[in-house]
C-alpha cells in the first residue's frame, strides 16, 4: 500500500512497508526529488533505521547471555506499519512489537512515524515507546536518498552546503564497520563539492555532528533539497560507488555503525539510547525543497 499527501504544488508518498517516503515530486515542473530505487544500485528511497544504525560484527550482538541476529540498519525498513491516521497533509504510521520482533529484539517496543507536508516542506517525527517493564536499548535514524543530479545536469556539479564554515571529520568504514581511523572531508569551508571518489572508502560517517542545515544545490539550476537536521549526534552521507548511483543519501542519525572486532552488548554499542520503561523519545528532521 502506498500512501499519498498532496497539496496544489507538491505530492509525496509513502510506502507502508517500511514506513518509506517513495517520491517528493514537484508537480508544477514533475522534479522528482527523492530516488526511485533501482535494484541493481540501491533499491530503497528513504528507509527508516530501527533498532539500531549501521551494522553489528556477524550482525550479532549480546544481551543478557544471549545472542541475537539483526540485520543492517534494523528490522523496521522492512515491515509493515500501520496505519493510524492520515488526510491530504498527514500521515501517521506505527509499528509494534510481535513474535517476528523478539526473535531479534526482545523488547515490547512501539515506533511511530509522523509525515505532514506544508507547502514545499515535509515533516518527519520518529517517535519511540518502551511498552517493556526494562530499559530498552535503541538507535533510531532516516536514510533519505535524493535524486543528484535533480534537473538534466551532473552529479558533480553539485554540493553539500552548510551555511557557515565547518572543519568536518570522517570516521572510516570497512566492511561497513568503523575502522578507528578518520580522515578530514571540510577544512574551514561552507561546502562540501561532491565527486565520486568521496564514496570510494564508503559512506561519510560524521561523529559529534555540528551541522543542523544541509543543502544539496548545484548552481546550474535553481532545483534544491535542504534538510533540517534538529540536534541528531551522527550523520551519513553516501551514495553507492558504481555507475548510475545518481543519488546522495544525507542522514540523521541517533547512532552508528559498530566498531569492527568482537560481538559486545547492545547496551555498550556508541550512540545506543537508554528508554525506560514507559518513556517515549522523540526526534524529527525536515525536508524542505524547491
Amino acid at each position: 500500500m502506498i500512501h499519498t499527501l498532496r497539496n496544489s504544488r507538491f505530492e509525496v508518498k509513502v510506502k507502508a512497508k517500511g514506513a518509506e517516503v517513495c517520491s517528493f515530486l514537484n508537480l508544477t515542473d514533475d522534479v522528482e526529488y527523492i530516488w526511485q530505487g533501482d535494484s541493481k544500485i540501491w533499491g530503497r528511497h528513504a528507509p527508516v533505521l530501527f533498532p539500531i544504525v549501521g551494522s553489528l560484527p556477524e550482525h550479532k550482538y549480546l544481551l543478557d547471555g544471549h545472542s541475537y541476529h539483526l540485520p543492517r540498519h534494523g528490522f523496521a525498513r522492512d515491515m509493515i506499519f500501520e496505519t493510524i491516521e492520515s488526510d491530504e497533509s498527514t500521515l501517521t504510521l506505527a509499528l509494534n512489537w510481535s513474535d517476528l520482533s523478539l526473535a531479534h529484539y526482545p523488547f515490547h517496543f512501539r515506533l511511530v512515524v509522523l509525515y505532514a507536508l506544508d507547502d514545499n516542506r515535509l515533516q518527519v517525527d520518529y517517535r519511540v515507546q518502551n511498552l517493556d517493564e526494562k530499559e530498552m536499548p535503541f538507535s533510531i535514524g532516516g536514510h533519505p536518498g535524493f535524486n543528484c543530479p535533480l534537473n538534466g545536469d551532473n552529479f558533480s556539479d553539485y554540493f553539500l552546503e552548510f551555511g557557515e564554515p565547518q572543519t568536518l571529520e570522517r570516521s572510516l568504514l570497512h566492511d561497513g564497520l568503523l575502522s578507528g581511523q578518520t580522515e578530514t572531508v571540510v577544512k574551514n569551508a561552507e561546502k562540501l563539492p561532491l565527486r565520486r571518489e568521496l564514496f570510494e572508502k564508503d559512506a561519510i560517517v560524521l561523529k559529534n555532528n555540528p551541522l543542523q542545515n544541509v543543502r544539496l544545490r548545484s548552481e546550474k539550476n535553481n532545483h534544491q533539497v535542504e534538510l533540517e537536521l534538529h540536534g541528531f549526534p551522527y550523520l551519513g552521507i553516501w551514495t553507492p560507488d558504481v555507475p548510475g548511483a545518481d543519488f546522495v543519501c544525507i542522514e540523521p542519525w541517533h547512532g552508528i555503525t559498530s566498531p569492527e572486532g568482537k560481538i559486545t552488548d547492545l547496551r555498550e554499542k556508541e550512540g545506543i539510547i537508554t528508554l525506560p520503561p514507559g518513556q517515549k523519545f522523540e526526534c524529527s528532521y525536515a525536508i524542505t525543497v524547491s
